[in-house]
């Protein structure tokens, strides 16, 4: 069997026990820890994601979106993102619940919670209330109003496993916030996904 008929195979089957982990226990904290716990089981599988296969933008400052699977109904879906050298993302949800692993390289995690009282549309005061880098061996769990940015520096391979509830061009009503301004809009989905 080749690597990609291998990594294929791998895919469905954390897929498969992610999607049963939810049917059976919801969306939960606790259920996501459960389904981190499989992400990084496939993570540690290295070898089945050789960079060649996902190759980076010509832009290096740029992440790298590459679908690896999703359900026909849009739920469940997985993608490998590849990293930039210089990489900042505001803060921002998703809409849904979100797992992030390492394969290959670190990706700064930000966390963060409104404080506002939501009164005034399109304001609003966000302040940072933790961060986790993401590294072989560590993920993140995020509920679907969770707020995260996401950083990377250098110029070393990176590659994080994503996966949602909802897959990315599904994901409506995502917000992402200017700390600056104080302010906060709707966003399309990513642009580049491949």
């Amino acid at each position: 069997m080749s690597i990609a008929e291998q990594r294929t195979q791998a895919i469905a089957e954390t897929r498969e026990a992610i999607r049963a982990i939810e049917a059976r226990d919801g969306v939960t904290r606790e259920s996501l820890e459960a389904m981190r716990a499989a992400m990084l089981a496939l993570a540690e599988r290295a070898e089945l994601f050789p960079p060649d296969d996902f190759p980076q933008k010509d832009d290096t400052s740029a992440q790298g979106l590459h679908e690896l699977g999703e359900d026909d109904d849009g739920r469940f879906a997985m993608y490998l993102v590849r990293g930039g050298n210089h990489v900042d993302t505001p803060p921002h949800n998703h809409t849904t619940w979100a797992i992030v692993v390492s394969i290959r390289g670190r990706e700064l995690n930000k966390f963060y919670e409104r404080t506002d009282d939501r009164s005034v549309e399109g304001k609003a005061d966000v302040r940072q209330t933790g961060e986790l880098a993401v590294v072989p061996g560590t993920g993140v769990c995020l509920m679907p109003d969770d707020i995260h940015s996401i950083h990377m520096r250098g110029d070393g391979v990176k590659m994080h496993l994503h996966m949602y509830g909802v897959a990315i061009p599904r994901m409506t009503g995502r917000v992402r916030y200017d700390m600056a301004a104080g302010t906060y809009e709707h966003f399309l989905p990513h642009p580049d996904l491949r």
